[in-house]
């Protein structure tokens, strides 16, 4: 059996009754086919680093994607990058800052492989891949054919998309971006990001400027990967930022006038799940056992001295959930995947 912990950067898991790596897309689809053909259960490992693995571990088998490969051709004023699935992301943002691409600058110092990015719809600092996603090729379970999907086809919303809504179908094989050939970022649309670089919300600098400015603002939350600093032995951020109609918009301006927030389409309302964590009693640094809040970033749950478990971690999140619940009346929704856990639905609370 192999441990999974060591796979995560939660450092958090317990075995697999059997693991195979993947060094090719056909390997990967030969390997998923047979396990459906045999009725086994299959978790397609990536960098680990949006999972969260039930201690128990895994009852079935896991592929780790180690697929490389990135294609590079041109579309007027787009460069196509076609990129095989178990690429580093963050290399790829290195080499498109290098090279003049411009369209994901900002999702500089995520951790992970290229075959989440579209499951999780991936973004930071006002820039998400679906922005720049043209297709993504993808194993479909349900028919057993490779696919080509356009990115109409892929359903992505905020942190989300149908291949995160149904897991079980499509096993990522590659995807195609069309970055802009430009040596300047895309709009700066963070204020946060627009401060550190010095610029008005909107203006434009260099691709290095704003992966620099990127990095610094993620390091300081400890958000960039490093083994000297504890504070990244985490998921990332562990709840999403609740996206609420314009009635629950109006409950919470009610209990928490003033709010911080932001306009979003059809009336509904964005609101920073830091700042419900924070007001509802869990500061930074917040602890439960040998798990914690991080101390640079209320949204990040940490394992910081890798003596924790995931029933600790559940434990401190469902505490952390329910708190900001009974609060506010809004409930946070978890962003990583979890693998044979999950935070059951919270209890009705009056009010």
């Amino acid at each position: 059996m192999e441990r999974l912990a060591p796979y995560t950067t939660l450092g958090l898991g317990g075995p697999a009754s059997d693991f195979a790596e993947a060094e090719t897309a056909e390997q990967l689809v030969s390997l998923i086919a047979e396990a459906d053909r045999q009725g086994r259960p299959t978790l397609v490992l990536g960098g680990g680093s949006n999972l969260v693995v039930a201690d128990e571990g895994f009852d079935g088998l896991v592929v780790r994607v180690v697929t490389q490969g990135v294609s590079v051709s041109r579309d007027g004023d787009e460069a196509l990058l076609t990129v095989e699935a178990g690429e580093d992301w963050d290399a790829l943002v290195v080499r498109a800052v290098a090279e003049g691409w411009s369209g994901i600058e900002c999702m500089s110092g995520i951790p992970g492989l290229v075959g989440s990015t579209p499951i999780q719809n991936v973004g930071a600092y006002g820039q998400e891949v679906a922005q720049t996603i043209r297709c993504v090729r993808a194993y479909d379970r349900r028919t057993r054919q490779v696919v080509d999907l356009e990115a109409r086809q892929c359903g992505f919303s905020y942190r989300d998309s149908a291949f995160k809504r149904d897991l079980s179908r499509h096993v990522v094989l590659g995807v195609t971006y069309a970055l802009d050939i430009s040596q300047e970022s895309g709009p700066i649309a963070y204020q946060e990001l627009a401060g550190r670089l010095g610029v008005e919300q909107g203006a434009r600098v260099p691709l290095a400027a704003a992966r620099e400015a990127v990095l610094e603002l993620r390091r300081g939350k400890g958000m960039v990967l490093d083994p000297a600093d504890p504070d990244t032995r985490s998921a990332g951020s562990f709840f999403t930022n609740p996206i609420l109609s314009a009635d629950e918009a109006g409950d919470l301006a009610a209990r928490a006038p003033g709010h911080p927030r932001w306009d979003m389409p059809g009336d509904s309302v964005k609101v920073p799940a830091a700042w419900l964590i924070e007001q509802a009693g869990f500061p930074k640094g917040y602890g439960r056992g040998p798990v914690r809040i991080s101390t640079k970033h209320t949204l990040a749950l940490t394992n910081p001295t890798g003596e924790g478990s995931t029933a600790d971690l559940l434990a401190l999140a469902r505490e952390v959930r329910d708190g900001v619940r009974e609060k506010f009346g809004v409930t946070l929704v978890n962003e990583p995947v979890m693998v044979g856990c999950a935070l059951e639905e919270p209890a009705a609370v009056d009010g």
